[in-house]
């Protein structure tokens, strides 16, 4: 009994480990066709391994809907991978599924998923996400305004090297007083300190 018990585990075992290094080596197989400007084949190859929960492979098929490589432009079967890749945590996904909804590209326009997509890619240190938030908070767009926390969301964007948020952070101090920069500033400091737990 105990050994049909292992062999059965032990089966198991190889069996995962054996499906997982074909997914590997298939979507290393299809991210050369890609790279190869051969997106017919590149999504042939990848649509499997991106059925099979592959996070970079879902990215790659809800690209090359976007953009029509390989396969007609599509923007609603774009969105969809983008959000099967999206809820894995790919921050940069993240960011690019927010912008979807914030501007109606492929999906219904709504600012408010898009303030949920921003923040998980931000709450991750992704720059460009941080100050994509700053501008929701800045023009009330998903949000209540609040430039408290947009300075916030820009200083932490230009702490992270997005010059966007540099830029947008000088401007919307003209609208604020010196205690709300104060504020928004030590809002900044415990964000960071806090590795985006505190925000």
């Amino acid at each position: 009994m105990r050994i049909n018990k292992l062999l059965v585990t032990l089966g198991l075992v190889l069996s995962m480990l054996l499906g997982s290094g074909v997914a590997v080596a298939d979507y290393d197989s299809a991210y050369n066709s890609y790279t190869s400007k051969d997106y017919k084949t590149a999504f042939k190859e990848m649509l499997p391994v991106a059925e099979e929960g592959h996070v970079d492979a879902q990215y790659w098929v809800a690209n090359m809907y976007r953009y029509g490589k390989g396969i007609q432009k599509d923007l609603s079967a774009a969105a969809q991978w983008y959000t099967k890749s999206a809820e894995q945590g790919d921050r940069w996904v993240q960011t690019n599924l927010g912008n979807m909804y914030n501007f109606g590209r492929g999906v219904p326009e709504n600012d408010k998923t898009a303030v949920k997509w921003y923040t998980k890619a931000a709450e991750q240190g992704y720059a460009r996400a941080q100050t994509n938030l700053g501008i929701m908070y800045s023009n009330g767009e998903g949000v209540l305004t609040d430039y408290v926390r947009a300075y916030m969301w820009y200083n932490i964007g230009a702490y992270n090297g997005n010059d966007l948020g540099a830029d947008n952070k000088e401007k919307i101090v003209t609208k604020m007083t010196p205690s709300q920069i104060e504020k928004a500033q030590d809002m900044s400091s415990r964000c960071l300190a806090s590795n985006y737990t505190d925000c």
